[in-house]
């Protein structure tokens, strides 16, 4: 009987005890770890609201002092032609590689939209410009760690006279004939170039006597002169003590405009530049008898 008695003491014991112990810590652990899945979510979808990287100039000096940098977010939909960047930065260039940044609103983003980000650099007649473009804001591409390099475009200056060298390469594949002319204080000779019925070339050489010599190159384009390359020395097969270089644009805009003496490349100013012009006329209505064709 009485161990009967101890037994049932003991099971109530044990059932108080049960009562008095604080409720088991797995459930707040399991709340706990739901909250923070769905935060980890809510993170993971929250839209971007700014794309960052590096600008880079391939194969290229640093820019001038005078230089810009723009920056503009935009989108390259078909349907978002003409609409305003979403976001953009323009400031003075600075030193290459460089960082950016640019802040949005995310509300204004189109989820089906394509964005880019654009970068252009301005110094003076020379602009830089992206050959490959650098998506953003879309499945797969990066908003963070975009790397954005630049290129040099040629001047319309550079245009010119690449044109002018290649076209000069030529001139053993063209037609020429040949004049002299005898003057007071000069001894001219020329060789006229050329192609398809075209003049092309005029390579005039003028012997000064003690005053020098010079060997010049005009180029021509439908009966108008184009790109002039001078080169002054002391006498025949000496080495040039200068070279003028002017070339104008289609719209008769002086563009090329070089005068150089060693190693010192300047401007050649509008004067010179005018008096090759008036050269190249010149010889080219000598070696014409006046008709320019």
């Amino acid at each position: 009987m009485r161990k009967t008695v101890l037994s049932l003491m003991s099971v109530a014991a044990l059932a108080l005890a049960g009562c008095n112990n604080p409720a088991s810590p797995s459930q707040p652990t399991d709340k706990g770890a739901a909250s923070s899945a769905s935060t980890g979510t809510a993170a993971s979808t929250k839209a971007p609201s700014e794309v960052s990287g590096t600008i880079s100039l391939r194969g290229a000096s640093q820019p001038s002092a005078n230089a810009q940098l723009v920056v503009n977010l935009i989108d390259v939909t078909a349907t978002a032609a003409g609409t305003a960047p979403l976001a953009s930065k323009t400031s003075p260039a600075g030193t290459f590689p460089q960082p950016f940044q640019l802040t949005f609103n995310p509300a204004q983003v189109k989820p089906d939209d394509l964005y880019i980000v654009q970068v252009s650099l301005t110094d003076g007649e020379r602009h830089y410009v992206m050959p490959m473009q650098a998506p953003v804001l879309a499945k797969g591409s990066k908003n963070t760690g975009v790397a954005i390099e630049l290129v040099a475009e040629q001047t319309p200056g550079e245009k010119v006279l690449a044109a002018f060298t290649a076209d000069q390469k030529q001139l053993g594949a063209m037609k020429v004939t040949h004049g002299t002319k005898l003057e007071a204080n000069a001894s001219r000779g020329w060789q006229l170039f050329r192609q398809a019925g075209q003049i092309q070339f005029i390579r005039e050489l003028v012997d000064y006597g003690d005053k020098g010599f010079t060997s010049t190159d005009y180029a021509y384009k439908d009966g108008k002169v184009w790109a002039i390359v001078q080169q002054t020395m002391a006498s025949s097969g000496a080495k040039p003590s200068s070279i003028d270089r002017a070339g104008w644009s289609d719209d008769g805009t002086l563009v090329l405009k070089q005068h150089e003496v060693g190693n010192d490349v300047q401007t050649l100013d509008d004067d010179a530049a005018a008096k090759l012009h008036k050269q190249a006329q010149d010889i080219l209505s000598l070696a014409t008898n006046g008709k320019n064709k």
